[in-house]
């Protein structure tokens, strides 16, 4: 039975991701250890509300969380570069399309994602891996990019995505993210449903 209220969902979350099972990665047998957390996205706040609250539970509990939020991460990764000044004063008058080209480029998640999330989970000691910021970088960085590409990143831990939409799982189809239930982004198969996991 999925959860449907926040407040449910909250501590189901919470259940999920203390539990030893979820922890040791066990019943995986050898899929990569990627959930989804899906989640209404006028809900945001709210949900960013209880994902404090979910880490500092954890934390309470001895578990510890590393989050990275990719749009804290793209900012962070263009200025290492010398370029955000840059790509602050252009976008104003530049072509949207042109524009998201660009920053499409400067943050692809093969060359400059996935190697800067793993430089990063590399310098910390965690149990679990959020990813959150999955809306604020559309359409510049895409959720299903990032996932393929953190595949041979993110190993030995489970991560958490917070995706703003619906993770659609059908037998025909496959599996797909509906980023703020609007824009289909892609095929990913891969992640499991936080929401449908046992606690």
């Amino acid at each position: 039975m999925i959860p449907k209220t926040l407040p449910e969902q909250e501590e189901h979350l919470f259940a999920v991701l203390s539990g030893r099972r979820f922890l040791q990665m066990e019943g995986l047998s050898n899929e990569v250890p990627f959930f989804i957390y899906p989640y209404p996205p006028e809900a945001a706040l709210a949900v960013a509300a209880a994902k404090k609250r979910i880490k500092n539970r954890l934390s309470s509990a001895g578990v510890a969380v590393f989050e990275i939020n990719l749009y804290d991460l793209a900012v962070e990764l263009l200025k290492e570069r010398g370029v955000w000044g840059r790509v602050l004063a252009i976008e104003p008058d530049q072509d949207k399309g042109d524009f998201r080209e660009m920053l499409q480029g400067m943050l692809d998640p093969q060359l400059h994602i996935a190697p800067a999330i793993r430089d990063r989970l590399a310098q910390v000691d965690f149990d679990i891996f959020f990813l959150t910021g999955i809306g604020e970088v559309f359409p510049y960085v895409r959720s299903h990019n990032v996932l393929n590409n953190l595949q041979s990143v993110v190993k030995g831990k489970p991560m958490l995505m917070f995706f703003p939409g619906r993770y659609e799982q059908s037998d025909t189809l496959g599996s797909s993210l509906v980023l703020f239930g609007r824009l289909k982004d892609d095929q990913y198969y891969r992640a499991k449903n936080i929401l449908e996991q046992e606690a």
